[in-house]
């Protein structure tokens, strides 16, 4: 049997001036996340080119990037960690010749009251689970109250390290969620959030609305991001967000078959928008009101609220009987 060989053979940086941020719009009685713009903050990008098919299958291609030379040399990374192999992704049925549905959806999460998950959250898991796919929104399965606290980085404006100190102090594990260019224009910060115990997952290489992509362009757009971050930081973990929290079942069953995880989430607020942050205690208390147990949270590391809220939202979460947990202890 035939097979498709895609390669890769370079990455060309390109500037766009209008990035859009990781959130959407959603159907509920409260607007959770109303806008998807980060503004007008400038946002790099990295495109492939020059693709070439060695050969042909309907059944899978076989991804490979050549792109991802060290930037250090002498065989270091940002981490001090010995850099990690590259791995072969294989895309099945890259055609989509099963007849996947390919229709964008706005991912929706509702307001959670009274310690409790939104009905959508919880309908939002039942879906994933119901469907096959390796998705979290909303953690059903843990009988105690856990918390999984996520940030959303797309670039950086000063606050990130400020929540990483948050988070040393306090002794808690975080997911940051970033694109190749945040990884590459911040790199000891990323180095900081390894080093440190949390997880850097894998947010695409140009953060693009991924139902608008055939499944080769999808898997393109997580290897380049895992190829640098293995080069690089000699670091990788199976963790996925989908650029502004768009998805369709062909992109569920795509991210899940190259053994990632989908996070999603059941608590967040629009703290993306700078021009319209409202204050700490805005946000401790737009935050603590909608804590359940089991909750996601997203929240954006670009935020000065967050920055300042964050130790507060932690103790009172503790006092609560919350315990913070890291992505990798989802049951």
């Amino acid at each position: 049997m035939k097979r498709k060989i895609i390669t890769f053979t370079a990455l060309t940086l390109a500037l766009v001036l209008v990035f859009t941020a990781c959130g959407s719009k959603t159907a509920v009685e409260e607007p959770t996340i109303e806008s998807t713009t980060y503004g007008t903050e400038p946002f790099s990008t990295v495109a492939p080119e020059n693709i070439t098919e060695e050969a042909t299958t309907e059944e899978n291609s076989v991804l490979s990037v050549e792109s991802a030379n060290p930037v250090l040399e002498g065989g270091k990374t940002y981490t001090g960690r010995d850099p990690l192999p590259l791995v072969e992704f294989k895309v099945t049925d890259p055609d989509n010749t099963r007849g996947l549905d390919t229709t964008a959806k706005e991912y929706g999460f509702g307001v959670a009251k009274d310690g409790k998950a939104n009905q959508i959250s919880i309908n939002n898991q039942a879906y994933f689970d119901n469907g096959g796919y390796n998705a979290v929104a909303l953690d059903t399965k843990s009988s105690e109250k856990v918390l999984y606290l996520t940030f959303d980085c797309g670039y950086e404006n000063g606050y990130t390290a400020k929540v990483l100190d948050v988070l040393k102090v306090k002794g808690v594990p975080a997911a940051f969620f970033c694109t190749l260019p945040q990884v590459k224009s911040e790199p000891k910060l990323t180095a900081r959030m390894i080093n440190e115990g949390h997880i850097v997952g894998n947010h695409s290489v140009t953060h693009p609305s991924f139902p608008t992509k055939t499944r080769i362009e999808m898997a393109q757009e997580i290897k380049g991001m895992d190829d640098y971050l293995r080069t690089n930081f000699g670091y990788s973990e199976p963790f996925f967000r989908y650029p502004e929290g768009k998805y369709s079942d062909c992109a569920l069953d795509l991210v899940g078959s190259l053994g990632y995880k989908c996070v999603f989430w059941s608590l967040a607020y629009s703290d993306w928008d700078l021009s319209k942050q409202k204050g700490a205690d805005y946000a401790f208390e737009t935050v603590t009101s909608r804590l359940h147990p089991g909750a996601v949270i997203l929240l954006h590391a670009v935020s000065p609220d967050n920055a300042e809220a964050l130790g507060r939202i932690i103790d009172y979460a503790r006092e609560q009987g919350y315990t913070f947990k890291s992505l990798r202890d989802l049951p």
